[in-house]
């Protein structure tokens, strides 16, 4: 059975796309080793990080800092891979878990917004939609909070620094099974990979 071109497979053997968002720098020498031992066929899409920071402090035009941006992603692409983790700069379902590098294939298709509104959680969500895969989001915190409340489920549009403005509407639209779960804990990256639940925000409109 298929929901929105993705297959009901056993969760903990299915390939997954993977955000590493760029707040979990300081950790990634914790969550790579958790990643590499997972069963499941990881495609990690970068975030900017620290890289991406600094194309926020320089003045240049929106075409500019977009590819500046994305040449964040690949720098901070290959800090991950540093610590034991193959690369790829091509889009396919993996077989085995690699980190995309997106600079030339981006210059390739440039399928988004030069926009700030668009950042890597989108990008990711993009790839995921074109691969028909589901999306997990390690952030540094535990998911989307709303009045203080962890939201376990969100249907629609929420206003939330946690994401950038054009994901939320992007995955609904597009029906991308997406999670946010709290990178900087690696243990409960190691459950959520397993199928276990953990502290969660799910993004859909059928769970």
């Amino acid at each position: 059975m298929k929901q929105g071109g993705k297959s009901t497979k056993d969760p903990s053997t299915t390939p997954l796309i993977v955000k590493v968002g760029g707040s979990l720098y300081n950790r990634i020498p914790d969550i790579v080793p958790v990643l590499n031992a997972s069963k499941r066929p990881l495609l990690l899409i970068p975030g900017g990080g620290p890289f991406a920071d600094l194309v926020r402090h320089v003045q240049v035009d929106n075409d500019t800092a977009h590819w500046m941006a994305i040449a964040a992603m690949e720098q901070y692409g290959w800090f991950i891979a540093s610590f034991g983790i193959s690369t790829t700069d091509m889009i396919a379902t993996p077989i085995t878990t690699k980190v995309f590098l997106p600079y030339r294939y981006l210059r390739l298709t440039d399928v988004l917004p030069h926009t700030w509104d668009v950042t890597s959680d989108t990008i990711a969500a993009w790839m995921a939609d074109t691969l028909h895969l589901d999306l997990l989001l390690l952030k540094s915190v535990d998911g989307i909070f709303i009045n203080g409340i962890l939201r376990k489920q969100v249907t629609g549009p929420v206003e939330s620094d946690v994401i950038d403005p054009f994901f939320i509407p992007f995955v609904i639209k597009k029906s991308v099974k997406t999670t946010i779960i709290n990178g900087s804990q690696p243990d409960r990256v190691e459950k959520y990979l397993k199928g276990d639940l953990v502290p969660r925000t799910e993004i859909g409109t059928t769970f």
